[in-house]
Formats: structure tokens, sequence, C-alpha cells
């Protein structure tokens, strides 16, 4: 019963591992992209306001 434990953990911390491998690689640099892209495109004021009178 002592070696499914360690099984057990030893899958846990490679799923845990491999998910923080995924996230660290693909999903902060795509975030972080998205975030400056939004960043960079113009802000559409004076269109509001157009459309509101």
């Amino acid at each position: 019963m002592s070696i499914f434990g360690i099984v057990m953990f030893l899958l846990i911390a490679g799923m845990a591992f491999w998910l923080l491998l995924f996230l660290m690689a693909f999903v902060v640099p795509y975030w972080i992209t998205l975030g400056a892209i939004e960043q960079m495109r113009p802000k559409k004021v004076f269109d509001d306001e157009e459309e509101a009178a």
C-alpha cells in the first residue's frame, strides 16, 4: 500500500509540473501579448459621443 501512495504522489507531482510548464511556456506569454496589443490599440472616445447624440 505504501508503493501506491508513492506512485500517486509522483503522478500528481508530475501532472502539476507539466501544467506549470505549459502555463509558463504558452498561456502567460499569450496573455501578456494580448494585453500589450490592447494597450497599443487606439481608443474610440469620439465614436461613443457621436452615437449618444
